[in-house]
Order: structure tokens, then C-alpha cells, then sequence
């Protein structure tokens, strides 16, 4: 069976797929749990003792749905969720989680988003705002253009006036090796139209983010 197709059968259960553990028996990806399989042995490990003997295929499985966001599209994510709307007021979606991993050392970092977007006769609905972050955290990344993937992709979907994003992320390439620092965080914006050229509506936006 093709990868791909693998791939779109085990992430069609949701985000608490129950296909995401490993079945005895079971095999998902040869090679992709031989890799895994060749690490272990690398980090002097022995992948047949009881408690890894399935972690080749758990792991396969773990990575294709942490990085799922390859095989989304945000116009099928966002289809038949735009409706028409005489809204001149902003939206400001908060908290909304989400969990990356870091392109240099595929470790994870994770945190909290903020969307915000002043209406141009369109709104989406509020689930979708979500779907979209997963899109691009879904992914090997990196926090200044996963902030900017996102404001561009709504703002391209909605037509908007302007689309804010400001992202606060704990990376543990920092918080477990290197620097070791474990308090550290990351805040990014990405500012599209109306955000960038008046300092009321970027005002208001970051206002709301401090509203309890």
C-alpha cells in the first residue's frame, strides 16, 4: 500500500486516532521501522528486548502523524466553512495549542497561537482557524515561518482586511540540550494588512490577547 494512502488512513480517525497504536502483529512501513530499528541498535540499545519490540512501528506511526501537515491542504481544509458575513469587527481566536518539531534537531516545541483578522465580508468558522495552525505545525518548521505560514495562508483564504498571528512556543532543542535553559520561551508575530498599516487595530489585537 502506497505511503500516502497509509498515511490518510491513519490519520482519519481524528487527533486521538486509536489506529495510532501498534496492533500485534501489525506491520505500517518496513523500512521506515528498519531506520528506526538501525537507530536503536546506533544508540546501544536492543531493539528485541520486550519493552521496544514495537517501538519501530510506534515511532513510524508517531512521525508520519506529527508531520501530517505535508499531506493538508488549507483551501480542502477551509472549503464550505467561509461564509458570507457583514462583519466589520475583528475575530481573535486565542490558546489555541499546537505541537511542532524543530527542523534542526527534529525535537518537539509547543505552545499556544493567536489569530486575529478583520472581516472583508467573509468569516470561517472558528474550528477552522485551528485546522489551519495544524497545517503548517504539522511539519519540520521553524517558529519564525510557521508564524508567518499561517498569516498568509488566512489571510490568502479570507481575503481579509488583515490577519495577526503571534505564536508563544517552549522549544526542548533549548530546554534539553544546548543551553539547557527550561523557562525559556519564543514569542513571534506575523502582521498582514491592516495590521501592519494602523497601529489602532495591531493596538486592539495585542490588547485582547490580554484580556483573562
Amino acid at each position: 500500500m502506497p505511503i500516502n494512502k497509509q498515511k490518510s488512513q491513519l490519520l482519519s480517525g481524528g487527533h486521538y486516532a486509536a489506529s495510532l497504536e501498534a496492533a500485534p502483529g501489525e506491520t505500517y512501513d518496513p523500512d521506515f521501522e528498519s531506520l528506526v530499528y538501525r537507530m536503536l541498535v546506533r544508540l546501544g540499545e536492543d531493539p528485541e528486548r520486550e519493552g521496544l519490540r514495537r517501538t519501530p512501528l510506534r515511532v513510524a506511526k508517531a512521525l508520519d502523524f506529527l508531520t501530517s501537515g505535508y499531506d493538508m491542504d488549507v483551501e480542502e481544509v477551509v472549503r464550505n466553512a467561509l461564509f458570507s458575513e457583514d462583519c466589520a469587527e475583528m475575530v481573535v481566536v486565542k490558546d489555541i495549542e499546537f505541537y511542532s518539531l524543530c527542523e534542526h534537531h527534529m525535537l518537539p516545541f509547543f505552545g499556544r497561537a493567536h489569530v486575529g483578522y478583520l472581516p472583508n465580508g467573509k468569516v470561517i468558522g472558528l474550528s477552522k482557524v485551528a485546522r489551519v495552525v495544524d497545517v503548517f505545525a504539522r511539519r519540520l518548521q521553524v517558529q519564525e515561518r510557521l508564524t508567518s505560514q499561517i498569516a498568509d495562508a488566512l489571510m490568502e483564504a479570507l481575503a481579509a482586511h488583515g490577519v495577526a498571528v503571534v505564536m508563544e512556543a517552549s522549544h526542548t532543542c533549548m530546554m534539553m540540550r544546548g543551553v539547557q535553559k527550561q523557562n525559556s520561551s519564543t514569542v513571534t508575530s506575523a502582521m498582514r494588512g491592516t495590521f501592519i498599516d494602523n497601529a489602532r487595530s495591531r493596538s486592539e489585537f495585542m490588547g485582547l490577547l490580554r484580556v483573562p
